[in-house]
């Protein structure tokens, strides 16, 4: 993991200022003579800059995104807990860290710090731009705002702005944390009981009823309690508490509801899609409840240049995580269409 520091102040779309930013990132593989050889990700809510690691699926040795033949790069979102600055960084004006009064942030701020680091990379060009989830908001933010600098785009299970039900999600789970009699406190473990409610409460929504059923029902008729499906999920809670931060998952699904492609554009939703002129593949999930098909549909609809693949997976919104092999087949017919 490396770590670029800009020292100026960042402005974020609230009007307020950072007094400069941590950008971490990860980057596989070499910068061909040309520049032209860069597959940038753009990574989903409690992920990390290591793609690698999560998505090894997709990239990696022998993987459809080979280090041995691109350029990947993937940067750590601000707000985020794994060394971008948000919550956890010092705060330079009282020497603590932010906290809570860490500011609001929306998706083109992501984007803006995003472009920041490009051009400290020296990357003028980015040949395919790719992102799933949360992802996807970043990278449809940024074909938008820098259409002349991608080439190819590739958007799993996402949408042109959070909806309805996304933001009602988001708020559940925000009311869970914000439950938590330690909400608030001064510690990088403040919400930690509220966090692991939230994590439940988007795990249903990241997952559907016929894969829980599936791989959750108990085969002992007998049973009263200690349900296999109730220790799945607290056990998905506590695992998400020791990796993550509740402060930053609090402030990272007020970003996502922000997102909204024509916020600010004097344009309709419709309008921006049909300005996206690069090459697009969509990629939803037939069991995704949380971005259902339809808002892969109207993206695909509206982009001109684009096609879109739906795969048949019972593992709902997880499935552009869960299905490499799938996901790989359809990039690489894709691309060499």
């Amino acid at each position: 993991m490396k770590q670029f520091d800009h020292k100026e102040s960042f402005l974020l779309e609230s009007g307020q200022m950072l007094p400069g930013i941590a950008i971490t990132y990860h980057a596989y593989g070499k910068l061909n003579e040309y520049k032209s050889n860069v597959v940038w990700i753009c990574h989903h809510l409690t992920a990390n800059s290591d793609a690698a690691t999560w998505w090894n699926g997709i990239v990696g040795e022998g993987r459809i995104f080979d280090p041995a033949k691109y350029f990947i790069v993937c940067a750590n979102i601000l707000g985020s807990c794994y060394g971008s600055s948000g919550p956890l960084s010092i705060n330079p004006a009282t020497g603590e860290p932010y906290y809570q009064t860490f500011p609001q942030l929306t998706i083109r701020d992501m984007v803006n710090a995003h472009i920041l680091l490009r051009k400290h990379l020296g990357i003028n060009h980015i040949e395919l731009l790719i992102g799933g989830s949360m992802g996807g908001y970043q990278a449809l933010e940024w074909s938008v705002m820098e259409k002349e600098r991608v080439g190819k785009l590739i958007l799993l299970c996402s949408s042109a702005a959070e909806s309805a039900w996304g933001i009602a999600v988001h708020t559940a789970q925000r009311l869970a944390i914000e439950a938590d009699s330690s909400w608030k406190d001064p510690s990088p473990h403040a919400g930690r009981n509220g966090l692991k409610a939230a994590r439940a409460i988007g795990l249903i929504s990241y997952r559907n009823y016929r894969i829980l059923v599936e791989k959750q029902t108990d085969p002992d008729k007998e049973k009263t309690d200690h349900f296999k499906a109730a220790s799945y999920i607290l056990y998905q809670g506590e695992k998400l508490v020791n990796r993550f931060n509740a402060y930053s998952y609090w402030l990272l699904t007020k970003a996502m509801d922000s997102h909204q492609l024509a916020r600010g554009r004097n344009q309709d939703i419709q309008k921006i899609l049909n300005g996206i002129l690069q090459r697009t593949l969509i990629i939803g999930v037939q069991s995704d409840i949380l971005c259902p098909l339809p808002e892969q549909q109207l993206l695909a609809d509206q982009i001109p240049n684009s096609v879109l693949s739906i795969i048949d997976s019972a593992y709902g919104h997880d499935g552009f995580i869960v299905e490499g092999e799938t996901i790989s087949r359809i990039i690489n017919d894709w691309l060499n269409a």
